[in-house]
């Protein structure tokens, strides 16, 4: 059902219609009625010539011909009264004609209005709403009496009023805002626009206002810019490794010749140590640059039939030691029937121990670790949780990013890499944070393509 405030226009016009024909029947009545009066007066009149001498007759026929014309004019009036209140009856028809069609457009309207997926609302120019639709009434929480109040009082979850007042201060065409909004434990965004809503004539009568629930599609872009950036990664990756190992493995060989060339002299303990620096820091860069080409780099999966229940019980096992030693405890939720999954063992142990020690470093006093397993549609989700202080706002849009990390120590490839392996796997990488903690899902398919099936990575692995 699409609120909107009622009119009594309707009812008016009727009632007016209704006086009208009313009106038109009583001065018919009352011109017939007259009508007869000037029949009986002419047969009177008649009577009155003939008993008349014939030198007073010329008054008496001229009195009744005053009255053939009055009642010819009478006539003539209850012509006029007939056909207006035929006219009315037409005009009273193709009102209600198109009044049924207007109701009918209405109806129309509301039922498509009701039927979107998006909150639908408009207001008059002082800001009071005017209609709303029921997707509208349940994203907002908003009652049915809330048609013919001010904007500002039907939610206090998005400021809807501020969009439009700032609608009225830049008036552009269309006026766009994101807010964050927790519903159900969950954090969504929901994207709000305001625009004019304009007469027939073009004037402003209010504006209308919509929201969306955009989550979804947010998440979808997101991965599609992580994507662009992945994609030229293993291009730049082979043409890092060979202009820059080379030149290190070269730098390192001439350290170690320079260090056994002075081994015999007599040099001074702030040399040796000098040189000590340059072999561990040219060695660092080696990790570093491995690191870099191990992410960029596409190679084959392995893929076989993986018992994802075992899987995680080992990797909880080989963390055991790091995670008695923070105080954490560990609570498993599995369902049952966990189907296997084709998928590269190797790969996804990395990305489970990646994700459990994060959430272990996520918690340096101690909490509770959550692995929830669970199956749906065909994939399987695990979900790693922390009882941390979660993941700032600010950085959420990164923490996915390569080389990005909140750590003193470590290159920020973990996570970007767990994503990498995960869409090779034609699965995903999720999280979610607020305060109280930080939830990973990753979702795997049961029956993973292959590395080659993915049009993206093939385009990185030619590029490469």
């Amino acid at each position: 059902m699409f609120r909107v405030r009622s009119a009594d226009s309707d009812r008016t016009l009727r009632f007016a219609i209704i006086a009208v024909l009313t009106l038109s029947v009583a001065a018919l009545s009352v011109t017939v009625w007259v009508m007869i009066d000037f029949l009986a007066e002419q047969e009177i009149v008649k009577e009155l010539i003939r008993e008349l001498p014939p030198g007073a007759r010329s008054k008496a026929e001229a009195l009744a011909g005053e009255l053939r014309w009055q009642f010819r004019l009478s006539m003539l009036i209850v012509l006029n009264l007939v056909v207006t209140a035929f006219a009315l009856v037409l005009l009273t028809r193709a009102y209600r004609s198109s009044q049924r069609s207007l109701r009918d457009i209405k109806a129309l309207a509301a039922d498509i209005l009701s039927s979107m997926d998006q909150a639908v609302m408009t207001t008059d120019v002082a800001g009071n709403v005017t209609s709303i639709n029921q997707r509208g009434m349940m994203m907002l929480s908003a009652g049915v009496d809330c048609v013919g109040h001010p904007l500002e009082h039907l939610s206090n979850v998005i400021p809807l009023e501020r969009l439009r007042s700032d609608w009225h201060v830049e008036c552009p065409e269309s006026l766009v805002r994101d807010s964050f909004v927790t519903c159900d434990g969950t954090e969504r965004v929901w994207r709000a626009y305001c625009q004019a809503l304009n007469d027939y004539e073009g004037h402003r009568i209010g504006n209308v206002l919509q929201i969306r629930d955009v989550t979804q599609t947010t998440l979808i872009e997101d991965r599609m810019r992580r994507m662009e950036r992945y994609m030229g990664l293993g291009s730049l990756a082979a043409g890092l490794h060979h202009e820059i190992k080379n030149p290190l493995a070269a730098l390192s060989l001439h350290v170690q010749l320079l260090e056994e060339q002075i081994e015999a002299d007599d040099v001074s303990q702030e040399v040796q140590q000098m040189l000590g620096v340059i072999g561990a820091e040219v060695t660092r860069i080696g990790g570093v640059l491995e690191s870099f080409r191990d992410f960029a780099s596409v190679d084959e999966l392995n893929l076989c039939h993986v018992d994802l229940v075992e899987l995680v019980r080992r990797q909880v096992e080989l963390a055991t030691p790091r995670i008695r030693n923070s105080q954490i405890h560990v609570r498993q939720e599995i369902s049952s029937g966990i189907p296997e999954v084709m998928a590269d063992s190797v790969r996804i142990e990395q990305v489970l121990l990646n994700l459990i020690l994060n959430a272990t470093d996520a918690m340096p006093e101690g909490g509770e670790l959550t692995i929830t397993m669970r199956a749906r549609n065909d994939a399987v989700i695990i979900a790693v949780s922390d009882t941390g202080r979660g993941i700032p706002t600010d950085l959420r849009d990164r923490i996915l990013d390569p080389y990005f990390t909140t750590k003193s120590a470590g290159t920020g490839l973990g996570l970007a890499l767990c994503d990498k392996i995960l869409r090779q796997h034609n699965g995903t990488l999720d999280f979610s944070s607020s305060s109280s903690g930080t939830t990973f899902e990753l979702t795997l398919p049961v029956d993973a393509l292959h590395v080659a099936d993915r049009p993206e990575l093939r385009t990185a692995r030619s590029d490469g």
